[in-house]
């Protein structure tokens, strides 16, 4: 184990002056509607049968609040748990004493792990990519043990509808959604997604009517449609005129230095690499990182249109909302590819919810990979995978501190267990 501490924090205007550099727009009508909508009556969100109801319709994520744990998750051990997408195994981490403490073997390729709609077990997903063993391999929320893995076809991630009643296994590969049943994971119906070539991740309309999957290869979304279990239709992504320029000599951020964004130069991507995608807390919005634009698009869920975008930094990949659903955490890889260098320009972003500005960037002294994770029970900590560095970032919440624990081999969707919220949608705790 290793741990290294240092912070660097800023929101200074030489940087937002520089993110609106070539065109590149960091703000659009949707903060100030989102104030005007702050000041507007609010209504009853009509949720589908079997879906839980939306307890404060300006922030669906109220449930997940610091606090809100259910009873039967409390008594779960507080973990942190690692797919090492190249070493085929798990490690548990002990965020208080900031150790590994078990390692266990998974199947092939373990991608994410995915808390059930229950919250009863956590699936990590062995998607064996370039082979057909794909499996699910169950552990036991309240003891943190593995149980016996179960054969799935090309599981790269995971989700669960809103009413609970189906895990969708997304088959990237196959450019396929299984919907399975939660339990036993026998196969329910599959809805086919041709224009969808590396769908991999989803989030859920307010009222659990549509989930949009993102197209990483594409550069497109997939609205579908959960109740006709249809394609609804695809969206392509607008790339921005400038974004950050990768270089072998990328800046490392020193000790005692404040990380700001890079060089840019034009964008002459023709397509996009959309990864996670996060709705806003008054669900009018959905957030879409992309890796190639180096930002976040903003989308309109029902009208199913782009509205803006907002600069982050090199390669953004993982969003995740603060307890309080007032800020959005974007994890930025530091690199354009898939497979990037060792200590690049990584570090989070933090965006305001209500205003979609950047409020703070906290680098990784020294260079890392930040990628995908969450936000701990009680939002002091977020925990994020280092993917090209082998190991395990903690970001102080409150001012960007990051604290590193080693783990194995190219660690990717780790959990962060247990959490606040009443059910899960899926990914690495996606919790309402």
């Amino acid at each position: 184990m290793t741990i290294k501490r240092r912070f660097t924090r800023a929101l200074l205007p030489a940087a937002a002056a520089l993110l609106g550099l070539g065109g590149l727009l960091a703000h659009h009508a949707g903060g100030a509607a989102a104030q005007t909508a702050a000041s507007a009556p609010a209504t009853a969100v009509q949720t589908v049968p079997g879906m839980p109801p939306v307890p404060d319709v300006r922030n669906l994520y109220s449930e997940t609040a610091a606090g809100k744990m259910k009873p039967e998750v409390a008594g779960d051990p507080e973990r942190i748990y690692v797919p090492n997408l190249r070493s085929d195994d798990v490690y548990v981490i002990d965020p208080r004493e900031m150790k590994v403490v078990e390692k266990f073997k998974v199947g092939v390729s373990p991608q994410h792990i995915v808390p059930s709609w229950d919250l009863r077990t956590l699936w990590v997903t062995n998607n064996a990519e370039g082979r057909t063993d794909g499996s699910l391999t169950p552990i036991d929320a309240r003891t943190g043990k593995p149980g016996k893995a179960v054969p799935v076809d090309d599981p790269y991630n995971m989700y669960a509808t809103p009413d609970g009643k189906s895990a969708i296994v997304v088959a990237e590969a196959r450019k396929r959604l299984d919907f399975r049943d939660p339990q036993t994971m026998a196969m329910q119906y599959s809805i086919d997604v041709p224009g969808c070539p590396g769908v991999n991740h989803a989030d859920f309309s307010i009222d659990g009517r549509y989930a949009i999957f993102t197209c990483e290869f594409s550069g497109t979304l997939v609205k579908i449609d959960l109740a006709k279990r249809e394609v609804m239709g695809y969206l392509k992504l607008q790339m921005p005129t400038t974004r950050f320029k990768e270089t072998p000599t990328a800046p490392r951020t020193a000790p005692g230095k404040v990380w700001e964004p890079g060089p840019t130069e034009l964008c002459t991507a023709s397509k996009g690499m959309p990864q996670d995608i996060r709705i806003s807390p008054d669900g009018k919005r959905f957030y879409i990182a992309d890796m190639h634009a180096d930002g976040v698009h903003i989308i309109d869920g029902d009208a199913f249109k782009q509205t803006g975008f907002i600069p982050t930094s090199l390669g953004a990949h993982g969003l995740y909302p603060s307890r309080d659903g007032k800020r959005l955490y974007v994890a930025n890889r530091g690199s354009h590819k898939i497979h990037g260098p060792k200590r690049g320009d990584g570090g989070v972003t933090v965006i305001d919810f209500a205003t979609d500005q950047v409020v703070a960037r906290w680098a990784v002294p020294g260079g890392g990979s930040p990628d995908m994770g969450n936000v701990s029970a009680d939002g002091r900590w977020l925990w994020l995978a280092g993917r090209y560095d082998d190991v395990v970032y903690r970001f102080d919440t409150t001012n960007g501190e990051v604290a590193q624990v080693k783990v194995g081999a190219e660690p990717h969707g780790l959990t962060v267990w247990p959490l606040p919220g009443r059910y899960s949608l899926g990914h690495t705790g996606n919790l309402r």
